[in-house]
Protein backbone atom coordinates (compact mmCIF):
# COMPACT_ATOMS: atom_id res chain seq x y z
CA UNK A 1 0.00 0.00 0.00
CA UNK A 2 0.94 3.49 -0.78
CA UNK A 3 1.63 5.53 2.14
CA UNK A 4 -0.36 8.87 2.80
CA UNK A 5 -2.92 8.40 -0.89
CA UNK A 6 -6.51 7.53 -1.23
CA UNK A 7 -8.28 7.72 -4.31
CA UNK A 8 -12.09 8.92 -4.89
CA UNK A 9 -13.99 6.11 -7.10
CA UNK A 10 -17.23 7.32 -8.64
CA UNK A 11 -18.79 6.70 -12.07
CA UNK A 12 -18.59 9.74 -14.18
CA UNK A 13 -21.40 12.35 -12.77
CA UNK A 14 -21.46 11.42 -9.49
CA UNK A 15 -19.88 14.09 -7.72
CA UNK A 16 -16.04 13.15 -7.41
CA UNK A 17 -14.70 16.48 -8.45
CA UNK A 18 -17.29 18.69 -6.34
CA UNK A 19 -16.71 16.53 -3.07
CA UNK A 20 -12.73 16.53 -3.42
CA UNK A 21 -12.91 20.46 -3.86
CA UNK A 22 -14.44 20.49 -0.04
CA UNK A 23 -12.67 17.81 1.56
CA UNK A 24 -8.99 19.55 0.48
CA UNK A 25 -10.04 23.21 1.55
CA UNK A 26 -11.17 21.39 4.99
CA UNK A 27 -7.53 19.74 5.11
CA UNK A 28 -5.55 22.40 4.07
CA UNK A 29 -7.34 24.39 6.75
CA UNK A 30 -5.97 22.08 8.72
CA UNK A 31 -2.24 22.61 7.83
CA UNK A 32 -1.93 19.81 5.47
CA UNK A 33 -0.38 20.13 2.51
CA UNK A 34 -2.11 18.50 -0.23
CA UNK A 35 -1.15 17.05 -3.44
CA UNK A 36 -4.30 15.69 -6.28
CA UNK A 37 -3.79 13.65 -9.28
CA UNK A 38 -6.78 13.27 -11.77
CA UNK A 39 -6.83 10.35 -14.05
CA UNK A 40 -7.99 11.30 -17.65
CA UNK A 41 -8.67 8.65 -19.51
CA UNK A 42 -9.32 10.73 -22.51
CA UNK A 43 -6.48 13.14 -24.38
CA UNK A 44 -6.44 16.53 -22.46
CA UNK A 45 -4.55 19.43 -23.22
CA UNK A 46 -2.94 22.09 -20.69
CA UNK A 47 -0.83 23.29 -23.62
CA UNK A 48 -2.94 25.30 -25.78
CA UNK A 49 -2.29 26.46 -29.93
CA UNK A 50 -0.84 29.83 -30.13
CA UNK A 51 0.72 29.66 -27.08
CA UNK A 52 5.00 29.26 -26.96
CA UNK A 53 4.53 26.39 -24.54
CA UNK A 54 2.47 24.58 -27.04
CA UNK A 55 4.76 25.79 -30.05
CA UNK A 56 7.85 24.16 -28.35
CA UNK A 57 5.76 20.54 -27.50
CA UNK A 58 4.53 20.51 -30.94
CA UNK A 59 7.87 20.88 -32.68
CA UNK A 60 8.85 17.83 -30.89
CA UNK A 61 10.11 18.50 -27.31
CA UNK A 62 9.31 14.96 -25.29
CA UNK A 63 9.25 17.00 -21.93
CA UNK A 64 8.32 20.73 -21.71
CA UNK A 65 8.10 22.79 -18.24
CA UNK A 66 6.67 26.31 -17.86
CA UNK A 67 7.65 27.89 -14.77
CA UNK A 68 6.35 30.66 -13.14
CA UNK A 69 6.76 32.88 -9.69
CA UNK A 70 3.48 31.14 -8.74
CA UNK A 71 3.71 27.83 -10.15
CA UNK A 72 4.91 25.45 -12.63
CA UNK A 73 3.06 22.78 -14.95
CA UNK A 74 5.32 19.76 -16.75
CA UNK A 75 4.15 18.51 -20.16
CA UNK A 76 5.51 14.57 -20.70
CA UNK A 77 5.02 13.03 -23.45
CA UNK A 78 4.54 8.88 -22.89
CA UNK A 79 3.42 6.27 -25.22
CA UNK A 80 1.19 5.19 -21.87
CA UNK A 81 -0.06 6.15 -18.42
CA UNK A 82 2.65 5.66 -15.81
CA UNK A 83 1.57 3.41 -13.05
CA UNK A 84 -0.03 6.23 -10.44
CA UNK A 85 2.71 4.50 -7.96
CA UNK A 86 5.78 6.21 -9.86
CA UNK A 87 3.38 9.47 -10.51
CA UNK A 88 3.41 9.79 -6.20
CA UNK A 89 7.38 8.95 -6.19
CA UNK A 90 8.31 11.36 -8.68
CA UNK A 91 5.94 14.36 -8.36
CA UNK A 92 4.50 14.33 -4.58
CA UNK A 93 7.10 14.02 -1.91
CA UNK A 94 6.56 17.43 -0.38
CA UNK A 95 3.29 16.64 0.68
CA UNK A 96 1.16 14.97 3.29
CA UNK A 97 -1.02 13.50 1.52
CA UNK A 98 -2.21 12.36 -1.74
CA UNK A 99 -5.96 12.94 -2.93
CA UNK A 100 -6.43 11.21 -6.55
CA UNK A 101 -9.84 11.10 -8.23
CA UNK A 102 -10.42 8.09 -10.62
CA UNK A 103 -7.56 5.03 -11.27
CA UNK A 104 -10.26 2.68 -10.00
CA UNK A 105 -8.43 -0.09 -11.49
CA UNK A 106 -5.19 1.01 -8.88
CA UNK A 107 -4.35 -0.51 -5.85
CA UNK A 108 -4.63 2.68 -3.55
CA UNK A 109 -6.63 2.14 -0.92
CA UNK A 110 -10.32 3.46 -2.22
CA UNK A 111 -12.90 5.78 -1.18
CA UNK A 112 -16.27 4.89 -3.18
CA UNK A 113 -18.32 8.94 -3.92
CA UNK A 114 -22.54 7.48 -4.39
CA UNK A 115 -25.23 9.07 -5.19
CA UNK A 116 -28.72 7.75 -5.42
CA UNK A 117 -30.05 9.45 -8.40
CA UNK A 118 -26.97 8.64 -10.49
CA UNK A 119 -26.77 4.64 -9.62
CA UNK A 120 -28.02 1.66 -7.88
CA UNK A 121 -25.02 -0.24 -7.81
CA UNK A 122 -21.71 0.42 -6.43
CA UNK A 123 -17.95 0.21 -8.33
CA UNK A 124 -16.07 -1.40 -5.64
CA UNK A 125 -18.62 -3.62 -4.16
CA UNK A 126 -21.50 -5.77 -6.08
CA UNK A 127 -19.93 -7.66 -9.16
CA UNK A 128 -16.60 -7.51 -8.14
CA UNK A 129 -15.32 -6.89 -4.18
CA UNK A 130 -12.39 -4.43 -4.36
CA UNK A 131 -9.93 -5.02 -1.32
CA UNK A 132 -8.60 -1.52 -1.42
CA UNK A 133 -12.29 -0.07 -0.59
CA UNK A 134 -12.28 1.76 2.92
CA UNK A 135 -15.37 3.50 2.89
CA UNK A 136 -18.48 4.87 0.78
CA UNK A 137 -19.39 8.32 1.08
CA UNK A 138 -22.79 7.98 -0.14
CA UNK A 139 -26.07 10.73 0.02
CA UNK A 140 -28.22 7.42 1.19
CA UNK A 141 -27.95 5.06 4.14
CA UNK A 142 -26.23 1.57 2.85
CA UNK A 143 -25.52 -1.87 4.67
CA UNK A 144 -22.33 -2.56 3.58
CA UNK A 145 -18.79 -3.94 5.10
CA UNK A 146 -17.07 -0.34 4.96
CA UNK A 147 -18.08 2.60 6.87
CA UNK A 148 -20.43 4.66 4.95
CA UNK A 149 -20.04 8.18 5.50
CA UNK A 150 -22.35 11.45 4.73
CA UNK A 151 -21.92 12.63 0.81
CA UNK A 152 -23.00 15.83 2.00
CA UNK A 153 -20.48 16.63 5.08
CA UNK A 154 -16.80 16.95 3.35
CA UNK A 155 -15.41 17.34 7.31
CA UNK A 156 -16.90 14.31 8.36
CA UNK A 157 -14.80 12.63 4.87
CA UNK A 158 -12.05 14.49 5.61
CA UNK A 159 -11.88 13.15 9.75
CA UNK A 160 -11.85 9.74 7.95
CA UNK A 161 -9.05 10.81 5.46
CA UNK A 162 -7.28 11.98 8.03
CA UNK A 163 -7.54 9.18 10.37
CA UNK A 164 -7.03 6.52 8.08
CA UNK A 165 -4.94 7.94 6.00
CA UNK A 166 -2.44 10.33 7.23
CA UNK A 167 -2.15 9.60 10.61
CA UNK A 168 -1.97 5.65 9.84
CA UNK A 169 0.98 6.29 7.60
CA UNK A 170 3.04 7.54 10.48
Amino acid sequence: MIAKAVSFVAKSGTGKTTLLEKVIAELKSRGYRVGCIKHDAHQFDIDHPGKDSHRLTAAGADTMLISSPAKLAIVKQHAESPPIEELIANYFGDVDLILTEGFKKSGLPKIEVHRRERSATLICRGEENDPSLLAVASDEPLDLDVPVLDLNNPTQVADFVEKHIIHAAH
